[in-house]
């Protein structure tokens, strides 16, 4: 600022100098111009020098007068002008990056005084003209932006216009339940907007990571996430194996959904299908826990601390795969592309059977005589497991 500063005071010395020069060289003029008759006839130079020195000297002043005033009030505005564009060029005043948030209908005077306060500028005016005349005042977006320390007003005012908001993450992860997903919507503060009166259909919300800026609204990640989930599931439907019994998407969501919610180990996915295509075409009941659960717990899914009874396997419920044949009449879950393309492009093998290994795997089995060895094997790992967590409370 030092340099501007330096720079106006010579300017202005110069154009008064200029203006001094001026002023002396039409003096001087007069005066040559009023001698000029006197050589001749004494009379008529006093006439001469009369008339100069009156009417025509208070003329001439006159108008240098006028075009001295104009000539500062051009440079004081040029000055003014070239001060201002170097403070909305120069680095800003904060020291730190600040997050600020541009609501809709946020008018470009509403924003400068924001900034000021927040002291990321020192002159809202400024930034305000600054951004009329580049002719950004209409093309500022809402949102909420990060700006960095030490930012000028340009750069403040280019970030607006480019409307690069801070991005948020909201992730839906696999064999998440409808109504545990709308529960972390729910619980997202950056989001606004009610949830919707009716549930979206189990099965089909895409598990994903939806970046979002804030402000966006639950509704909006709910369409998004149905969308994408209805993509994904005709992509890999018409990508199936042919061999396959489905008769239709709606099949395929609900067998990827028991398969998403039997296995965690993707690998194991399209061997745990096999095992469930295998008891459909055998007639075989699939038994899976996991549909007992849904049907007894629903979409709240079973609490951590709660043990699953003989109770709640006997429990009669349209999901209940220990007492019905076939498919439940809907998904248990949002499944994932790896389950959903499990169930589409199974393994082929004869396995009817499979049970926990005690490593996070499952053992699969032909027959049911080397299925309940592998059950007992089971069941003494686990036993040995919790005798030896007791042990170490001791």
């Amino acid at each position: 600022m030092h340099s501007v500063l330096t720079d106006c005071g010579y300017l202005l010395l110069f154009i008064s100098g200029i203006f001094w020069n001026i002023k002396r060289t039409g003096r001087h003029w007069i005066v040559q111009n009023a001698n000029t008759g006197g050589n001749s006839d004494h009379e008529v130079g006093s006439a001469s020098v009369k008339l100069f020195g009156g009417k025509w000297k208070k003329i001439f002043f006159f108008i240098n007068g006028i075009f001295t005033l104009f000539f500062l009030i051009v440079a004081e505005a040029w000055l003014s002008f070239y001060a201002a564009w170097y403070v909305f060029e120069s680095p800003g005043l904060s020291k730190e990056a600040h997050v600020i948030l541009i609501k809709p209908g946020m008018g470009i005077h509403a924003i400068g005084t924001m900034l000021q306060r927040k002291g990321l500028i020192k002159h809202s005016h400024i930034f305000v003209h600054g951004v009329h005349w580049e002719k950004k005042d209409e093309k500022l977006k809402a949102g909420e932006y990060e700006i960095p320390a030490h930012a000028s007003m340009r750069q403040i005012m280019d970030t607006l216009v480019l409307g690069c908001s801070i991005e948020y993450q909201f992730t839906v992860p696999e064999g998440s339940t409808v109504v545990q997903i709308l529960e972390r919507l729910a619980s997202n503060e950056m989001l606004t907007g009610r949830l919707p009166g009716r549930l979206p259909p189990e099965g089909w919300l895409m598990t994903d990571t939806v970046k979002f800026v804030r402000g966006t609204s639950r509704v909006e990640i709910i369409r998004y996430l149905q969308d994408g989930q209805h993509r994904l599931v005709q992509e890999i439907w018409d990508g199936r194996d042919p061999g396959v019994p489905l008769k239709n998407v709606h099949e395929l969501v609900t067998l990827a959904s028991i398969v998403e919610k039997e296995t965690g180990i993707a690998s194991e996915r399209p061997r745990v299908a096999a095992v469930f295509y295998n008891r459909l075409k055998k007639k075989i009941r699939l038994q899976s826990d996991a549909t007992v659960l849904y049907g007894v717990f629903g979409g709240k899914g079973k609490p951590s601390d709660r043990l699953i009874y003989r109770s709640d396997l006997d429990m009669i419920t349209p999901f209940n795969t220990y007492k019905i044949t076939g498919l439940p009449p809907f998904p248990i879950a949002n499944p994932g592309r790896a389950s959903l393309k499990a169930v589409a492009n199974p393994m082929y093998t004869d396995d009817l059977y499979f049970v926990a290994n005690g490593t996070g795997g499952h053992v699969f089995s032909k027959t049911l005589d080397e299925h309940n060895r592998h059950v007992i094997r089971w069941r003494k790992l686990k036993k040995s497991q919790h005798a030896s967590f007791e042990k170490s409370l001791k």
